[in-house]
């Protein structure tokens, strides 16, 4: 599977909670991290997900929202994962982030050069990760 998305990450369904239209689906990475998905019933049955099954989780990284003290912090985004900046390549007008939350598990963020800078984001430095289950598409081979 080739995408254009820079942010795949390989897991295995832990739950899929139906409800009329949509279902949220869980995925659990290597390491424990667990990613949530909602998408439509129709796309549950038509990939066959169930718990147990192996799927990849994908995210765009222009949908991944960056802070640096968000811990205590009650946000509605359902997937928020927390490490180590471990690169940044700024640009004139964007910076892409990339976010160690381990176990070989990287987030890429493409953010706004403007927004590094106010958060003073540097490699080695603390950041989380934050976007929406409904920003999660969910592949399979």
């Amino acid at each position: 599977m080739k995408v254009s998305a820079r942010n795949v990450f390989a897991g295995t369904v832990t739950n899929v909670k139906k409800g009329a239209v949509n279902a949220e689906v869980s995925l659990s990475l290597q390491g424990g991290a667990e990613v949530v998905a909602i998408i439509t019933n129709g796309s549950v049955d038509n990939l066959g997900l169930a718990t147990g099954k192996k799927a990849y989780a994908i995210i765009k990284a222009s949908l991944i929202i960056i802070g640096t003290d968000v811990h205590n912090a009650k946000v509605s985004a359902r997937n928020v994962m927390c490490g180590t900046i471990v690169k940044i390549i700024e640009g004139p007008v964007s910076a892409e982030v990339d976010v160690d939350i381990g176990n070989g598990n990287i987030i890429t963020a493409v953010i706004t050069l403007e927004s590094a800078k106010k958060l003073a984001l540097k490699q080695g430095g603390h950041a989380c990760t934050l976007f929406k289950a409904s920003s999660v598409i969910i592949g399979i081979d």
